[in-house]
């Protein structure tokens, strides 16, 4: 019986992976003026906890101005974590159905690489949006993280028997 229910709850596996994915094509969906309006929001946010945490005593111009200056770097950050959680979702069913190794990595590497370029070529649609080979090579650096990461978590939860 307890097999049966764990075959039957495997497929799960590939929730988490088709979530992320969804989460990432509707943020993807988003006009340029809706996506630059969010990571304003959240890099003012970030920039107005910043200035509590280290008492600077800034003014609403000078918060404005670094919020202007760091919502870049929030912007690629935010594609590197997105594709970072990826990676490691994806990798889940691959190790859930006991499949590991170099060329499984590199199965979900090549997974989350095409998923972001298929998600490039989607914003071209997009109004105030466009394709960016930068943002593919950002994405695909936060997927070799989540790889890596993956990688060191499933060495760790093995007691450091996990081999490439």
């Amino acid at each position: 019986m307890k097999r049966i229910l764990i075959a039957m709850l495997k497929p799960l596996s590939l929730v988490p992976a088709i979530l992320m994915m969804c989460l990432i094509f509707s943020f993807s969906s988003q006009t340029g003026v809706q996506s630059s309006g969010l990571s304003q929001k959240v890099t003012y946010l970030l920039v107005n906890a910043a200035d509590h945490v280290m008492d600077k005593g800034w003014s609403e111009s000078q918060k404005e101005e670094l919020t202007e200056h760091y919502e870049f770097y929030v912007r690629k950050a935010a594609h590197m974590t997105e594709y970072c959680i990826l990676a490691m979702t994806v990798a889940l069913p691959f190790a859930v159905y006991g499949a590991h190794g170099f060329v499984t990595l590199l199965l979900v590497g090549l997974i989350c690489v095409a998923f972001a370029a298929g998600d490039e070529y989607h914003q071209s649609f997009v109004a105030n949006r466009g394709p960016s080979i930068r943002d593919v090579c950002i994405d695909s650096c936060g997927a070799l993280i989540g790889i890596v990461l993956t990688h060191i978590l499933r060495w760790i939860a093995l007691g450091g028997k996990s081999h490439l």
